[in-house]
C-alpha cells in the first residue's frame, strides 16, 4: 500500500463511470492525481472524455477513455474486459453514471421512468457486479490495499429527501442506498468495501438551471446552510478518501457532502 500521503492510491486501478463531465470528471482527475490509473467511461461525449484523460496524463497519471452505456449488460461486460486487459486488474469502481428525466408524476411516461431507473440503478448493479467478480478473482493484495476492492456508489441527498417532480430520480437514489448497504453487508467478509457519497447541490451541467442565474442561485442557497453551492472537487476529495486505506474500517456508509442540505434548513426557525 502507498506510504505517500499525496498519492494514497498509488499503483491502484480505477474505473469511473460517467467520467467525462461534472462529478465524474472531478473524481477521475482526483483519483489520477492520487496515483491511480483511471479508465474514464463516457456514453456520448468522446471529446469530453479525452479532455479528462489528457488532464490526468498532464498531471503524470495513466488514463484512457472507454465508451459504454452502463444500462446495457453487454456494454458493461465489454468495458470491464477492456479495462482489465489494459490495467491487469481493477481495485476501485466509482459508480457515478446517472441522469435525470423530470416530469410531474401524472405526466411521467413509462419511458422516462425506465430510462432513469435503468441508468441510475440497474447501471450501478451491473457495474458493481463486474467489479466484484474481478475483486474475488484476484483476491487480496496487501501491498496494494488492505481491501480486495472498493466500490463507491454515487447517490444523492434525494436518497432521503423526497423530490416532487423528480420521482424517477429520487426512487433510483433510494434504491442505490439499499443496493449499497446490502452489497456492503454481503461483501464485507470478503474484504470488499462498498460505500456511497450523497452529493447535495453541486455545480455541474446536470443542474445548470438551478444555479446559472442570480435568482435561481439565491433560491437554491436557501436550502444550503453552508451558504454555497458545492463543486465537483468537494465530492472528489471524499471519493479519494473512501477509496484509500485511510477509510479501511468504513463500509456500508453514506457520506453526505451537501453543505447541510439534509439538515432541513426550513425548520431552523420553527422550533
Amino acid at each position: 500500500m502507498s506510504t505517500d500521503p499525496n498519492r494514497p492510491l498509488q499503483n491502484q486501478k480505477a474505473l469511473v463511470t460517467g467520467g467525462s463531465s461534472g462529478i465524474g470528471e472531478g473524481c477521475a482527475i482526483a483519483l489520477g492525481t492520487a496515483g491511480a490509473a483511471v479508465a474514464v467511461n463516457y456514453h456520448s461525449s468522446p471529446g469530453e472524455a479525452e479532455r479528462v484523460v489528457a488532464a490526468i496524463r498532464t498531471a503524470g497519471g495513466e488514463a484512457f477513455a472507454i465508451k459504454a452505456d452502463v444500462s446495457k449488460e453487454d456494454d458493461v461486460h465489454a468495458m470491464f474486459a477492456e479495462t482489465i486487459k489494459r490495467f491487469g486488474t481493477l481495485d476501485i469502481l466509482i459508480n457515478n453514471a446517472g441522469l435525470q428525466q423530470d416530469a410531474p408524476f401524472h405526466e411521467m411516461t413509462l419511458k422516462q421512468w425506465e430510462r432513469v431507473i435503468s441508468v441510475n440503478l440497474t447501471g450501478q448493479f451491473l457495474c458493481a457486479r463486474e467489479a466484484v467478480r474481478e475483486f474475488l478473482r484476484r483476491g487480496l493484495v496487501p501491498e496494494i490495499s488492505r481491501a480486495a476492492g472498493k466500490i463507491i456508489c454515487m447517490s444523492s441527498v434525494h436518497e432521503v429527501i423526497p423530490w416532487a417532480g423528480h420521482v424517477n430520480y429520487a426512487a433510483s437514489k433510494g434504491g442505490i442506498m439499499q443496493l449499497m448497504k446490502s452489497m456492503a453487508q454481503e461483501l464485507a467478509p470478503k474484504k470488499i468495501r462498498v460505500n456511497s457519497i450523497a452529493p447535495g447541490a453541486i455545480k455541474t451541467p446536470i443542474n445548470r438551471a438551478a444555479w446559472e442565474t442570480k435568482e435561481a442561485l439565491e433560491n437554491l442557497l436557501k436550502l444550503i446552510p453552508d451558504g454555497r453551492i458545492g463543486e465537483p472537487e468537494d465530492i472528489a476529495r471524499a471519493a479519494v478518501w473512501l477509496a484509500s486505506d485511510q477509510s479501511d474500517y468504513i463500509t456500508g456508509a453514506t457520506i453526505f457532502v451537501d453543505g447541510g442540505m439534509t439538515l432541513y434548513p426550513g425548520f431552523a426557525a420553527s422550533g
